[in-house]
């Protein structure tokens, strides 16, 4: 009997779940070590709310430009 865990990694639908499984990680990721997301020391959820959001605009930034062949991904 072949179990469910064999069986569903043979689909194309698992591998490119594990793709955007892995792309997301990666953003937060680089947001908890390069943005100082993972120990916050900012009171408030507009606050932080607001760290947040710059985070995320400078890592859509740094992949835009990574994916567009002007930015090293590296130097951040």
């Amino acid at each position: 009997m072949v179990s469910f865990r064999l069986a569903s990694t043979r689909h194309e639908g698992y591998k490119q779940s594990l793709r955007v499984r892995k792309r997301i990680e990666e953003a937060f990721g680089w947001i908890k070590t390069v943005g100082g997301l993972a120990k916050t020391k900012l009171i408030g959820q507009a606050k932080i709310t607001g760290q947040a959001l710059l985070c995320f605009a400078a890592y859509n930034l740094v992949r835009m430009g990574s994916i567009g062949g002007w930015w090293d991904a590296h130097h951040a």
